[in-house]
Order: C-alpha cells, then sequence, then structure tokens
C-alpha cells in the first residue's frame, strides 16, 4: 500500500509539511502553558517576558524567529530556540508521516501521535509531568481511528492500549513495593496507553524496548560523568515519546528482522 497522498505527489507532501509547521506553533503554545494550568485560548500569545502581545505576522513558524534574531520586538527579551525547534521538527515529522501513511488513518494517526510525542517530551523534559489533557484525550483519538484503519484493527487498539497501560502500572507497582521508592509516575502509565492505541501490542513492546536502551544508555553516561547516581531520577516520558515515533516509523521493520532471525 502506498500514501494516500501519491495522487498528489510532493503537493500533498508540501502541504503536510506547512501544516505541520502550524501546529508546531500551536504545541509551543500548549508546552508553555499546560503545565502553568493556563488557558491555551486566552488571552492571545504573548511575550512571556514583557507580555506584550506578539502580532500575527511576528508569529509565523521558524521564520518569524529568524527575522526577528530570536528576540521580542518590543522588549528585546530572547526568544529560545526551542520554538522554532519544535515548530521544524512537528514540520519534519509531518511529512515523514504523511510519506509513510497506507490510508487517512494512519496519515491522521502518525500526525497526532508524532505531535503529541513531541509536546510530552518537552513538557516532561522542563517540568516532569505528562499532563492527562493530552495523554487521555489522544488515547480516545487512537482509538477512534482504528475503526477506520485499513491496516489495524480496533482489538489491536483496544489490547494496545490496555497492554500499554496496564503492563507499565505493573510495572510500577512492583518496583515500589520492592525499592520503597516509586519508579515513575501514573503520567508514563498513560502515555504508553496512549501509544498503544495508535500502535497496538507489537508498538508497545518496541516502544518499551527502544525507549528502556536508550533510558539506560543516557543515564549510565550521566552518571560516567559524574552528573548522577543510581538514584538519578531521567524524564522517562522524553524516552517514550522518542521510543513511540521511532516504533511508528521503524517498528514494522524491526519485528519482521527479528522474526527472520528466528527462522
Amino acid at each position: 500500500m502506498t500514501s494516500p497522498l501519491v495522487q498528489w505527489a510532493g503537493f500533498g507532501i508540501a502541504v503536510c509539511g506547512v501544516l505541520g509547521l502550524l501546529v508546531g506553533s500551536f504545541l509551543n503554545v500548549l508546552v508553555h502553558r499546560l503545565p502553568r494550568g493556563e488557558s491555551l485560548l486566552w488571552p492571545r500569545w504573548h511575550c512571556p517576558a514583557s507580555g506584550h502581545p506578539i502580532h500575527a505576522w511576528d508569529n509565523v513558524p521558524v521564520l518569524s524567529w529568524l527575522i526577528l534574531r530570536g528576540k521580542c520586538r518590543a522588549c528585546r527579551a530572547p526568544i529560545s530556540v526551542r520554538y522554532p525547534a519544535i515548530e521544524l521538527a512537528n514540520g519534519a515529522l509531518w511529512v515523514f508521516v504523511a510519506i509513510r501513511a497506507r490510508d487517512w488513518s494512519e496519515l491522521a494517526g502518525g500526525a497526532l501521535l508524532c505531535s503529541a510525542c513531541l509536546a510530552l517530551a518537552a513538557i516532561d523534559a522542563e517540568f516532569q509531568i505528562l499532563p492527562d489533557r493530552i495523554t487521555l484525550p489522544l488515547t480516545g483519538a487512537g482509538l477512534i481511528l482504528s475503526f477506520l484503519s485499513t491496516v489495524r484493527t480496533p482489538a489491536s487498539a483496544f489490547l494496545g492500549a490496555g497492554l500499554g497501560a496496564g503492563s507499565l502500572f505493573l510495572v510500577a507497582f512492583v518496583y515500589e513495593r520492592v525499592t520503597g521508592q516509586e519508579g515513575m509516575g501514573l503520567g508514563d502509565v498513560k502515555m504508553l496507553g496512549m501509544v498503544g492505541a495508535f500502535l497496538g501490542p507489537a508498538g508497545v513492546l518496541v516502544t518499551v524496548l527502544l525507549s528502556s536502551v536508550a533510558g539506560s544508555i543516557v543515564g549510565l553516561a550521566l552518571m560516567a560523568a559524574g552528573k548522577g547516581d543510581r538514584k538519578l531520577r531521567l524524564p522517562f516520558g522524553v524516552f517514550l515519546a522518542a521510543g513511540a515515533v521511532a516504533a511508528f516509523f521503524f517498528g514494522e521493520g524491526l519485528l519482521a528482522k527479528y522474526r527472520s532471525f528466528l527462522h
């Protein structure tokens, strides 16, 4: 099966990229306001330093940041490079999703999953939380899209959500009972349930494997550099997000190679 955008060739891919940049701008609003308990709609977007309203022509994804040289037009306060980075990353991910997707459901699901993972990774890295206002609605969206899909089934989506949330909850519960310390929060549990709703049981397994390996490597590297010890707590949501995105794009290929080794 080929991408449903193949009939529009490069135009459809380009449109997805532009839409991804625009949605990336909204993700910046999520990352800044959601952890602070602020409204996503009001007041209108403004400079975090001075409160000066940001006009539409100063809010063009990536381009405005470059023109303003990373500073607010009104107060000249620096604007974090995170803003264009998230916009660019989301635009690129939507392009890759558009190329890979085999039907409209997978196109929508892949775009939603990648954007959600990007926002969750940025929030968890800064605030060490994974908001329910992202994970729970996106879990519902993943389940609903499974009824419209030609490449996965609702049973797979529901099983994936249950396996993702249930398995990680069990691991966290056992770890806390054995060590007396909280190993991970319920935010991680709900996030993996969200991933399972989009990727199914196989995607959950690949996500857990990749995120665990990545987290272990980073943790060991930090300890080797003298910046942590065995009690070091890392924002696991960042690694779950990276693992989920990788599983969406490469999970089926990795599983196929693994099965080939067994034969």
